[in-house]
């Protein structure tokens, strides 16, 4: 692999969310490294139906990345996120939830809120988070719904990252709506808040 460019997006994890993100971001023209922990090789029937621009890569590749989302199941990030070379500000999109599988209940945070944890394990990235809130299928899906835009949220603490990551969703056919810090914004963002699952529509003006 080549030089990472400043337009890159890296992807931690191959799920359905990475899945979906990858699929969109590359039809809206972005080049993209998608990653797992099994490496490239186990990728590669997967990069070949997400379409043109998108390219396996190890999760040290994918962290390079100037933009890179992190949609790795909860009880794996810590391992996941292991031994990675400093983030020096990069922005990290966290696309995660706090939820232990097979039960589908809340991983014991304390007082801290995910993306509070998460940031804890990317030390010097610029965390935002977003890509949490709808359902993979629908996430997948085409943004535009009933004459609108569905809606993304997303917060952080980073105003320069937030506004990136803003531009990056509008990009890709979505409509955006800031809510604020990430301590603020992550309470209504994240697993067992007000706003997952809520597919909701941006009409045009």
């Amino acid at each position: 692999m080549g030089t990472i460019g400043t337009d890159t997006i890296g992807i931690i994890g191959a799920g359905n969310i990475a899945q979906g993100f990858a699929r969109h971001v590359a039809k809206a023209g972005y080049p993209v490294i998608i990653s797992n922990s099994r490496g490239p090789t186990s990728l590669t029937d997967l990069v070949s139906s997400l379409g043109e621009g998108v390219q396996a890569g190890t999760v040290e590749q994918a962290a390079q990345a100037s933009i890179v989302l992190l949609a790795l199941p909860w009880t794996h990030l810590s391992e996941g996120l292991a031994n990675l070379p400093a983030w020096d500000s990069r922005i990290v999109i966290d696309a995660t939830n706090f939820i232990v599988f097979p039960e589908f209940t809340p991983a014991d945070l304390g007082d801290k809120t995910s993306s509070e944890v998460v940031s804890e394990l990317v030390p010097g990235a610029r965390i935002v988070k977003a890509f949490n809130t709808l359902d993979a299928a629908i996430l997948a899906s085409d943004p535009q719904m009933a004459g609108g835009k569905r809606v993304l949220f997303f917060s952080g603490d980073d105003k320069a990252a937030k506004e990136m990551v803003g531009q990056l969703i509008k990009a890709i056919g979505f409509a955006g709506i800031d809510l604020g810090s990430l301590v603020t914004g992550g309470k209504l963002q994240q697993f067992g808040g007000p706003l997952p699952s809520h597919n909701l529509v941006e009409l045009s003006k």
